[in-house]
């Protein structure tokens, strides 16, 4: 299978994760789901993407992710996936407030986003429960730990960790 993955860093931001990094992430949750794709990866500020989520979500606040699936128009086939949008400062604050590290949830939410392209959603509770442990499993590929795992070893309720974290922006 054939993955495409264009970056595009429209961010001031200099702690960005490697290219080589990024399409991995992508690449992996790519193959989760179907056929060749293109993926464009744009990496943003906190003005861009605020200004997307209040356009496209009607939230009016910057946010770490969000996903724009392609749909080819009438008689018309190609690849292309759709569009991943990540805002480089949100997804430091979180990482830094989480306790996680910066790549591991930088990987994170790179999944995240391509997940939602190949058709995932978290809108009900066993849909939510299935997203997270594809991010999960993809996420153990690559070494990092189970962003939903609690301190005990337990699982934290379904979604509740970015709910919160992005409550609190």
């Amino acid at each position: 299978m054939s993955i495409r993955v264009v970056i595009q860093n429209a961010s001031s931001a200099v702690a960005l994760p490697a290219r080589r990094g990024l399409r991995t992430w992508a690449r992996s949750a790519a193959e989760a789901g179907g056929p060749a794709a293109e993926i464009t990866l744009r990496i943003v500020d906190e003005a861009e993407s605020r200004a997307l989520n209040s356009r496209y979500r009607d939230k009016d606040r910057a946010t770490n992710v969000l996903s724009f699936p392609f749909e080819d128009p009438p008689g018309v086939t190609t690849s292309v996936l759709g569009d991943v949008v990540i805002c480089a400062p949100v997804v430091e604050r979180e990482a830094h407030a989480s306790g996680r590290p910066a790549q591991a949830h930088w990987a994170h939410m790179v999944i995240h986003g391509v997940l939602h392209l190949r058709g995932y959603d978290h809108e009900r509770d066993e849909d939510a429960a299935r997203m997270q442990a594809m991010e999960s499993e993809l996420l153990s590929g690559f070494e990092f730990s189970d962003p939903y795992a609690a301190a005990d070893g337990s699982r934290a309720p379904v979604w509740s960790t970015a709910e919160q974290i992005a409550r609190r922006q």
